[in-house]
């Protein structure tokens, strides 16, 4: 088991302020301080590694949240998919790496075209959400 330096990590809390998330405006603050520290990429320290899957974690409950609030019946899967990238303040184009050509990504956000299999597990795993939403 991996040993946290106390100090580093309990001043990277401080800085952080991880906490429940309960508004869109915590979540964007959050999803943020997230980013930032994915941003070091490989030198990321094993604190910090710890205070972005805290907030991770925090980021995925008020997710899993909201989508327990919409009604199923009514939420298309597109639907959801623009609902997911407004939280995440996302454009069609942050999507055409994980779905394909601009046009395809166009056609399933408009509800053109349904989402595949394989597109719903790479969507599911950048959301961090089920790949049933988008089926």
């Amino acid at each position: 088991m991996l040993t946290l330096d106390r100090e580093f990590y309990g001043a990277l809390l401080a800085a952080y302020q991880p906490q429940v998330i309960q508004s869109e405006a915590t979540y964007k603050e959050a999803l943020a301080a997230l980013e930032t520290l994915l941003s070091k990429g490989e030198e990321l320290t094993a604190e910090e590694s710890a205070v972005a899957t805290l907030l991770a974690t925090l980021l995925e409950a008020y997710e899993d949240q909201q989508i327990d609030q919409m009604p199923p019946d009514v939420v298309l899967p597109c639907e959801m998919l623009c609902h997911l990238m407004e939280v995440r303040d996302l454009r069609q184009a942050d999507l055409i790496p994980l779905v394909g050509s601009r046009g395809l990504v166009s056609e399933i956000v408009n509800g053109k075209r349904a989402i595949s299999k394989t597109q719903a597990k790479v969507l599911a795993a950048f959301f961090h959400v089920s790949p049933a939403l988008f089926i």
